[in-house]
């Protein structure tokens, strides 16, 4: 009778086999163990907790803001729903012009930024040694570990009357182009050429040298190659690398404050907007167009597979 009694008491403390019952923290990892969309959801929370919240909700609040208005006496913000500040930005010549010359400078960047890169990354993929390719990336990489605006002045010292380049170009009968849009594409196409290379990189790198042999092999010659084989299949990592340098461009105004002279993009409205003009609604609406710009570029390189490659 009382080894029956203790043997119940013992099941009822533990398990059949005299083992004590799991913990709390053991039978939440049995259950995570059981349920890995549970598990997924859990590691998930948190990120996509701070990208609705602090993301998505600031870029919420630049659409709200962009609606209302500023009190031109007080300069007081009038949470007012109105479509003024969209009226100017489509009625005023000067934001058309500012719109149309930034979008220019941000695919004149692209353009610049595809043709050195694009060979540069070629030969660390394909053509430098293999031992050779971890220093190359140092080389690459390099310039992103100084500070920007480090990078900006240095070159507005070297594009300056006397400067370094006026100096280089001088034999050849040329002259520093100085400060203006020229510098700007300039400095720009120099601070996001690595973010052009190292996507291009990573998708040479992992194309299969027997497609290129077997092209070769068939009679192809380099250039139908290129054409035929390495483009198609690099093309969603240059059009990533291009999201990067696009989408930088068209939202710099360090840069063109520094180096630009007189010309101004759409990031310099916005910060002049919200500084000297003290108008946070004007600031906002014009920050809407490389967001939408960026929005409909995204869309069409989805359809590319670029994102992928990011």
């Amino acid at each position: 009778m009382d080894r029956d009694q203790g043997m119940t008491a013992t099941a009822e403390a533990g398990g059949a086999d005299g083992r004590p019952a799991p913990g709390p923290r053991r039978r939440a990892a049995a259950l995570l163990h059981r349920r890995p969309r549970l598990r997924l959801s859990l590691l998930l929370t948190a990120p996509l907790a701070w990208l609705v919240v602090v993301y998505l909700g600031a870029l919420a609040a630049i659409f709200l803001t962009a609606f209302w208005s500023t009190d031109v006496f007080t300069g007081e913000v009038v949470r007012q729903f109105t479509l003024a500040n969209f009226q100017t930005l489509v009625d005023e010549p000067v934001y058309r012009t500012v719109a149309l010359r930034s979008l220019g400078v941000a695919v004149a960047v692209t353009v610049i930024d595809t043709a050195i890169g694009f060979p540069m990354a070629l030969y660390m993929a394909k053509v430098a040694k293999p031992k050779y390719r971890p220093y190359l990336m140092i080389a690459i990489l390099a310039p992103l570990w100084a500070a920007y605006l480090v990078k900006a002045y240095a070159w507005r010292v070297m594009l300056s009357q006397g400067g370094l380049l006026d100096e280089v170009l001088k034999p050849f009968g040329l002259s520093s182009p100085g400060y203006g849009l020229p510098a700007t594409v300039l400095v720009l196409s120099y601070l996001w050429l690595p973010y052009m290379i190292l996507p291009v990189y990573t998708g040479l790198e992992r194309l299969p040298d027997s497609l290129l042999d077997a092209s070769g092999d068939l009679g192809a010659r380099p250039v139908r190659t290129f054409r035929s084989v390495v483009l198609p299949l690099v093309y969603p990592s240059l059009v990533a690398g291009s999201i990067f340098t696009f989408s930088l461009s068209l939202g710099d105004y360090i840069t063109v404050k520094i180096v630009g002279g007189r010309s101004q993009l759409l990031g310099n409205v916005v910060y002049d907007n919200i500084g000297a003009a003290n108008n946070l609604p004007f600031a906002a609406a014009v920050a809407t167009i490389p967001v939408v710009v960026m929005l409909g570029y995204l869309a069409a390189a989805r359809r590319t597979g670029a994102l992928r490659e990011l």
